[in-house]
């Protein structure tokens, strides 16, 4: 009932297409989930056009995207307010949608703990919060698997990775991170989660950290994939 009263005096609109709500949609309308650009790649996780990104960098058990990212199209606007429209809550309704669907695949079978791709203190002081955390606690709703942020530190940031080229995003974050919970994450299976993947540059660097602490199986689950539909 209150949620009727709102709506009524404070329509919730579609973040893609703009109109109304329905009373049991969230985020996005039923018309633009069914049209969402889907990569379906949970459906074969290890061997996809993201998944190939990281084989030779890291013990893959699986990656995955929720949908197709290109840059300035109507679902590019998720994740333009998710980090920088002050939208958190975008990221845990996100992680839900997607933890819902990948669940269908098992893609989250044999997993301990969900690992948010940390970014530098800088970075989270001026945007308020971290996107990829509440992105991991949407996850987590849906699979009741722990959210750990104290596994591995961002100890620099050197400079946004939007505009540079392969090479470049790759030496930007090169040791960029630190190890934190050695003890706790050895022999343990972790799920990164980001919010796009491009290269995978960041998340080879965070996960060959976290590798350290020995006989670690990385998955990898972000909302959006930067590559060819």
């Amino acid at each position: 009932m209150i949620r009727r009263i709102l709506d009524i005096i404070a329509p919730r609109q579609c973040q893609i297409c703009g109109y109304r709500l329905a009373i049991d949609e969230e985020l996005i309308c039923a018309a633009c989930n069914m049209h969402l650009p889907r990569t379906l790649f949970s459906a074969n996780a290890y061997d996809n056009p993201m998944a190939r990104l990281f084989w030779g960098h890291l013990p893959l058990v699986r990656a995955a995207a929720w949908f197709y990212y290109e840059s300035h199209s109507e679902v590019s606007k998720l994740i333009y307010k998710l980090k920088y429209g002050d939208h958190p809550e975008y990221g845990y309704l996100m992680g839900q949608y997607l933890a819902e669907d990948f669940s269908m695949n098992g893609f989250f079978d044999g997993i301990d703990a969900i690992v948010p791709v940390p970014i530098s203190r800088k970075r989270k002081w001026s945007r308020g919060y971290n996107q990829s955390e509440h992105i991991a606690k949407g996850i987590a709703r849906v699979t009741g698997l722990p959210v750990r942020t104290d596994i591995v530190k961002r100890k620099s940031f050197q400079s946004s990775q939007t505009h540079l080229n392969w090479w470049q995003r790759h030496g930007n974050v090169e040791d960029a991170f630190t190890l934190k919970k050695a003890e706790w994450a050895k022999d343990k299976h972790l799920l990164l989660v980001d919010d796009v993947l491009t290269t995978g540059a960041t998340v080879i660097s965070c996960a060959k950290e976290i590798c350290r602490a020995g006989n670690v199986k990385i998955s990898v689950a972000t909302i959006g994939f930067a590559g060819r539909s």
